[in-house]
């Protein structure tokens, strides 16, 4: 017997469902640990955060378990919870992933190219040296990731892309602290890596790429050694707010 399809006016209707509120505390919370708003090893107070995000206390309860699962906080029985403090070992291993992944999405990259995305991967570079030139740290770390990303989007390799996401986030934590320290030169290795993908050169767009990420990985050790202990940040820095429960 053919499996039966749904009737084409039924099969049309979709449920909108809101994001569960716990889902954009969650966000909320995961940005302001990236952005540094919230420092490695900050104690976080529910009360508090509650107060800031405008939302009870159940929905920070919840994002505080899933940022825990995923190891943005530590649930420490007794003590509360705290951002997660990388130790050297854990943000070097993700780093080192990292220029593998990302090296060879240069590679491929290289030889997809056409002039529409060498032409937005310029527009970003721009947007970065603009930042740079500002000396806005929230512009540069996004301009950076814009332009990683867009150069693993055009790799062509969705599975390359699913795992570069996927430590996405991770990088950004992490080169937030270093983005003033790389400044001038990652922008200058960002316009080299795009000149040899215009060229279609795979091979010297894969070199510069994986010198870029080795660059930045070296750059966030030695920061680490120089400042072994960040200060954390007062909770209220920037107030952003969801809709109160």
């Amino acid at each position: 017997m053919p499996p039966s399809e749904l009737p084409q006016d039924m099969a049309a209707r979709r449920i909108d469902r809101p994001v569960p509120l716990r889902e954009r505390v969650y966000q909320a919370m995961q940005e302001l640990i990236i952005s540094r708003q919230l420092a490695p090893g900050q104690h976080l107070v529910e009360s508090e955060l509650a107060e800031m995000l405008g939302v009870s206390r159940q929905p920070i309860r919840e994002a505080l378990q899933l940022l825990n699962s995923e190891g943005w906080v530590d649930l420490r029985p007794g003590y509360g919870a705290f951002v997660h403090a990388p130790a050297d070992t854990e943000v070097d291993q993700l780093l080192a992933v990292r220029s593998i992944l990302e090296s060879e999405s240069a590679r491929l990259a290289a030889e997809h190219a056409d002039d529409a995305s060498v032409g937005r991967l310029r527009q970003i570079c721009a947007a970065g040296e603009a930042a740079l030139a500002s000396d806005d740290i929230d512009g540069m770390v996004a301009a950076n990731a814009e332009l990683h990303r867009a150069v693993t989007e055009l790799s062509g390799n969705q599975v390359l892309l699913d795992f570069v996401m996927q430590v996405d986030r991770r990088v950004r934590w992490y080169y937030t602290p270093i983005a003033r320290q790389r400044g001038k030169k990652s922008w200058q290795e960002h316009a080299r890596l795009i000149d040899a993908i215009e060229r279609g050169d795979a091979d010297k767009a894969a070199q510069i790429m994986r010198e870029h990420t080795g660059r930045t990985r070296q750059s966030y050790l030695e920061e680490r050694q120089n400042k072994p202990a960040e200060e954390p940040v007062a909770l209220h820095t920037r107030r952003r707010r969801t809709p109160r429960a």
